[in-house]
């Protein structure tokens, strides 16, 4: 029986613990992106093509790669006085720094800095105060739901990772960020790095070029306007990875929309002859290539210096029959 006209199967190559590399939901990005895009950046849309590197170009001889983690230690509630309750989470985030010196071969952590906080409308909330831990209250807007209350502890963090990049860096290096720039768009040097493509900013003419890539190549840099400004440069390479499915070792870049465009071609051209030598592999890895080898590491040691979760969750537990 021939097998043409049959759909491609594909198993994703990421452990199924941590997603998929490529999200697609309803709404999501099988559909179209209500980001404009403005392609006609670095080539027409009509020459798009798959762009190798770009020969004399080199990786700096530093790079800086940031990261940041976070965990919910517990889940609490305030009874006010006029009987309203409102939820809170208490949450433990850090943020480091990881100095891949490429012309020695070595890398180490530049520094790495632990908050707590208390997120929470309440109020009357305190801060709460759990053995020799304390967790500051950082007031949110709105009613307060619960749902929303982890993504509140996202400002805290972004703030923490720009305070240990600004720290460590130096003339010359490289910084690239694990995730959008959001509100580090003005550090100079600077690359978003987002791993998992949640949305799918362009037409499937241009798609195509992305999803031809072979490892080692990047597509032409685009712009991206979201809501009423543009959000900045982007484009998309594939790391090294065997071929499979259309997305797999496919991540998104992106700098500063400060930049002209000639710079922004510029960080793309450097992104590529940089991002590929730190790519993990499937056997060291469950999100190979994309979890980039000196993340990976700067995760493990984050979620150590968080602490105990359990020992914090007992120690929040009595501090608040304490309070009671």
């Amino acid at each position: 029986m021939s097998g043409a006209g049959r759909p491609q199967f594909f198993v994703d190559a990421w452990d199924p613990a941590y997603g998929v590399s490529f999200e697609a939901s309803p709404g999501g990005p099988a559909a179209p992106s209500s980001a404009q895009v403005d392609p006609d950046v670095e080539l027409p849309a009509a020459d798009w093509r798959a762009l190798d590197p770009r020969p004399g170009v080199r990786a700096p001889e530093v790079v800086l790669l940031v990261d940041g983690v976070r965990r919910i230690d517990a889940s609490v509630w305030t009874a006010e006085a006029d009987g309203v309750s409102y939820p809170g989470v208490a949450a433990s985030y850090a943020a480091g720094v990881v100095r891949c010196d490429l012309g020695r071969g070595a890398a180490e952590m530049a520094g790495a800095r632990v908050a707590r906080g208390l997120f929470t409308a309440s109020p009357s909330a305190q801060e709460m105060v759990a053995g020799s831990v304390r967790y500051p209250v950082h007031r949110v807007g709105g009613s307060g739901e619960l749902s929303k209350l982890p993504a509140a502890v996202q400002g805290p963090l972004t703030a923490l990772e720009v305070a240990v990049s600004d720290a460590a860096r130096t003339d010359g290096d490289l910084l690239v960020v694990d995730g959008p720039l959001r509100a580090r768009r003005q550090l100079p040097r600077t690359l978003g790095y987002v791993k998992t493509q949640h949305s799918q900013y362009l037409d499937a003419r241009l798609t195509a070029v992305v999803t031809g890539l072979a490892p080692g190549q990047r597509c032409p840099v685009f712009r991206l306007r979201v809501g009423t400004g543009w959000g900045g440069w982007s484009w998309y390479l594939r790391l090294p990875v065997t071929r499979g499915a259309p997305w797999a070792g496919i991540v998104r870049v992106e700098c500063s929309p400060d930049l002209d465009p000639a710079d922004a071609i510029a960080l793309a051209d450097l992104s590529l002859a940089t991002l590929p030598r730190f790519a993990s592999t499937p056997y060291k890895d469950p999100r190979a290539p994309q979890n980039l080898v000196p993340i990976a590491g700067l995760e493990r040691r984050l979620r150590a210096l968080l602490g105990d979760a359990r020992l914090l969750h007992r120690a929040l537990s009595a501090a608040a029959r304490r309070r009671r």
